[in-house]
């Protein structure tokens, strides 16, 4: 697991700690996120069946987007706490989107004590092309605290200006197989 920052002045805010993890496995792709901190003030979307929704970044949201090492283009993933999901391929930065339908539906557990928890597995054919060797991978969350504030997590954030999950230079995890 890896700790993700928040793009900005980090005081106040809900969110102590923000780790990620994404690892290859016999499944898939299994994406990790632990989050600590005032869980009382951050919106956490109730349990709902699993299914493909749009929009999950408007809200609380674990986000990885993973590619072909050198490759323009890449997929994003989004996995919500309610369990809903969302997939999609990009030809490039920002460019040429389409939903991606995987073989079988994300597994996603979540579990909410001290700390929110969220494991996803999804196929990695459904997100990269088989003969890939090596895969760059950016991890991201959006966390929504109550009254609507918004706080967004990165490995890393390239653009100071603004919140760029889908940045070329945010795809800082390397994972080989």
């Amino acid at each position: 697991m890896r700790p993700l920052h928040a793009h900005g002045p980090a005081a106040d805010l809900a969110v102590e700690r923000l780790e990620a993890g994404l690892r290859l496995g016999p499944a898939g792709l299994t994406a990790q996120f632990r989050l600590s901190g005032d869980l009382a003030r951050i919106v956490i979307p109730p349990r709902r069946p699993s299914r493909r929704t749009d929009g999950l970044w408007r809200h609380t949201c674990f986000e990885f987007f993973v590619r072909a090492h050198g490759s323009e283009g890449y997929s994003e993933v989004n996995i919500a706490p309610s369990t809903e999901w969302a997939a999609y391929a990009f030809a490039g930065h920002r460019a040429g989107m389409a939903p991606i339908e995987p073989a079988a539906t994300p597994v996603i557990d979540v579990s909410i004590d001290d700390v929110l928890s969220i494991t996803a597995t999804l196929p990695l054919a459904a997100l990269v092309a088989p003969e890939s060797a090596a895969l760059e991978a950016a991890l991201a969350a959006v966390i929504e605290e109550q009254h609507g504030r918004l706080s967004y997590w990165a490995l890393a954030h390239p653009d100071p200006l603004r919140p760029d999950f889908h940045h070329p230079e945010s795809f800082v995890h390397e994972i080989r197989y």
